[in-house]
């Protein structure tokens, strides 16, 4: 692959998590579920993508996310933010809060709103990503260091707010093979082995479970041809209906890209979602340097939407980034800088840009809201909502 190489150091991280997943293989009797290698490769402690030590987010890493690109991403969510603490609690969880960039952003334009949460809690289980979001906090807003801590587990009760930016994304998925198509007689459940020469390689089983029973859902739902290939996210659904029982007023927030259920499993899209990223390229050979590069698939929020309403939260909206941006109120953060201050203004015009654009993040990335105890409409979705698409 045309890949920037990496150093020697990372080449020797990638090969001892190799050798880690390996002997996991071997353990388990020649294979494990696609899902288990996507949790090693990623969350390994002291050797995983995001449990290790390589830079992962903005230029410099291998992919960009909203709050890097500009930080009117965060001084606009602030609005929708601000709206659901009244409505609620004066807290904040942020769960996978990456470089801690939204988090020095949306802090600083609370203290802005004066609307400040008592406690900004980021829920991180990587010691790596924890000193990092702490030294952008403390380089950017220094004065409100005091307000945030750190998690490692969900709360046992919380009130306020659940914000969560491309986390569900990285949450380890199931391959399904719907060999028959939409009969859901014969399902697979795509995982990884060793073959020749010791190289990882695909190997299917039959599914079974949970994830058949999902699998045979989705087969009666979708006109699925035979040989269908596609992912199936347990995790995300689970997450939040677990947050279901833990909220007693609030609401999550949930911004990723991803799709509702009937466009996930279109029939076109047979070869699935799954995607990595490794400076800045884009490519789907998830066995490529593992440890070193970010392994991702789209969201079901059709699922998520279900699982959570099952559990007792309502969905509060649904609809895309670039809608919830401008009814949050992107254009009047623009408008802070003059436009005829073009040094200035251009690059943030540009960069806003990129988070609407229908050919960049603002179609593809959706924001999704369930809450429990909240009346009032959020704004954030007042217009363009989506929900009856779901």
């Amino acid at each position: 692959m045309p890949f920037p190489a990496p150093d020697p150091d990372a080449l020797a991280h990638s090969a001892a998590l190799v050798r880690l997943v390996a002997d996991e293989i071997g353990r388990a009797g020649g294979w494990i579920g696609f899902n288990r290698f996507m949790e090693l490769a990623l969350y390994a402690p002291g050797m995983g993508y995001y449990s290790g030590g390589a830079h992962k987010f903005g230029e410099a890493g291998d992919f960009v996310t909203a709050p890097e690109i500009s930080p009117a991403f965060a001084r606009t969510l602030a609005a929708q933010v601000e709206q659901i603490l009244a409505l609620s609690a004066p807290a904040i969880v942020e769960a996978g809060a990456g470089s801690g960039r939204m988090a020095a952003d949306l802090l600083l334009e609370l203290e802005r709103r004066q609307a400040l949460p008592e406690r900004y809690a980021i829920l991180e289980l990587s010691g790596e990503l924890r000193a990092r979001q702490r030294a952008t906090i403390t380089e950017s807003a220094p004065h409100l260091l005091e307000r945030t801590i750190w998690l490692d587990r969900l709360p046992e009760r919380f009130d306020g707010l659940v914000l969560a930016n491309e986390l569900l994304d990285a949450m380890p998925v199931h391959l399904v093979v719907w060999r028959d198509g939409g009969t859901g007689r014969d399902i697979c459940e795509r995982g990884v082995g060793i073959g020749d020469g010791g190289a990882f390689a695909w190997a299917d089983r039959p599914a079974g479970g949970r994830l058949l029973e999902r699998a045979r859902i989705l087969a009666a739902e979708c006109a699925l041809p035979a040989g269908y290939l596609s992912e199936i996210n347990l995790a995300a659904p689970a997450w939040g209906a677990e947050w279901a029982r833990i909220l007693g007023r609030g609401a999550l927030l949930l911004i990723d890209y991803g799709f509702p259920g009937h466009e996930y499993y279109h029939p076109q899209r047979d070869t699935g979602t799954l995607m990595c990223h490794y400076r800045h390229h884009a490519h789907g050979e998830p066995f490529y340097l593992p440890g070193l590069q970010d392994i991702t698939a789209h969201v079901d929020f059709t699922a998520v939407v279900e699982a959570g309403h099952e559990s007792g939260l309502e969905l509060l909206g649904y609809t895309t980034q670039a809608s919830f941006l401008i009814a949050c109120g992107l254009t009047e953060v623009l408008a802070r800088t003059p436009p005829d201050d073009a040094l200035r203004y251009l690059p943030q015009a540009k960069a806003a840009q990129k988070l609407i654009s229908p050919a960049e993040m603002g179609e593809l990335f959706k924001v999704v809201a369930l809450g429990k105890g909240i009346a009032e409409p959020l704004i954030g979705f007042s217009r363009g909502d989506r929900s009856a698409t779901l």
